[in-house]
């Protein structure tokens, strides 16, 4: 399958090939909706705790003797029941959230994302970012004229997480020249993930034949 790409200017500059194995797969939400939920799971902290009744600090003395005091009975004044005693069944800090994904399952993910964003019109294929200088106003420039393409009049739209933006290896004077525009994220095509795809409306891919062509070789494997 073809599909047009563009350069800085905002001008058709061809056609490239995409792999059906990644860009023409039918969507399947219960696998996508599986491997996002188990990708924010990994990503939890466990920080929320608090002391049982072994924990908190208190003497091991027993209040009043059993029989005769009028009161009801207790062997501890570290019992749950008692306001200075500990918590129970409360949360503690050694749960484990973490949940396994196949590297098939999330290849496969990946695949349907790419393939429903590339149907609804919301996968941008540009030239490979080449800026002379670390520039934000040069960087918003770019920006400007791909918003002129049918069809990506929106995709300059200050929204939070409107852009996702791949690069196929580290450019110092790229990242650093769209790092204060707050509605665009730029990360390596490398790191590319299920998770990021839900998480932006536009994907723009530059360098797309190198950035294809490694998306595809994860389907070989």
């Amino acid at each position: 399958m073809k599909t047009d790409f563009y350069n800085l200017t905002g001008t058709k500059e061809g056609t490239i090939d995409l792999p059906e194995s990644m860009f023409d797969v039918a969507w399947n939400g219960d696998l996508v909706h599986q491997v996002v939920t188990s990708m924010r799971s990994n990503m939890r902290a466990s920080v929320a705790h608090v002391k049982d009744r072994s924990e908190v600090s208190g003497t091991g003395k027993k209040p009043w003797r059993q029989k005769g005091t009028g009161q009801a009975r207790h062997g501890s004044r570290r019992s749950p029941i008692w306001r200075t005693g500990g918590i129970t069944h409360g949360p503690t800090n050694d749960r484990n959230y973490t949940k396994k994904i196949n590297k098939k399952m999330k290849i496969k993910a990946l695949g349907a994302m790419l393939s429903q964003k590339l149907r609804d019109g919301q996968i941008l294929f540009v030239s490979p970012l080449e800026l002379g200088a670390i520039k934000t106003k040069d960087a918003a420039a770019i920006l400007h004229n791909l918003a002129t393409i049918q069809g990506f009049e929106t995709i300059n739209t200050p929204k939070a997480n409107n852009i996702l933006m791949t690069i196929p290896e580290h450019n110092e004077v790229v990242e650093m020249s769209f790092r204060n525009i707050p509605h665009v994220t730029l990360e390596n095509i490398h790191t590319l993930n299920p998770l990021d795809l839900a998480q932006y409306r536009y994907l723009i891919i530059s360098a797309p034949q190198e950035s294809v062509e490694f998306l595809a070789r994860k389907t070989e494997k």
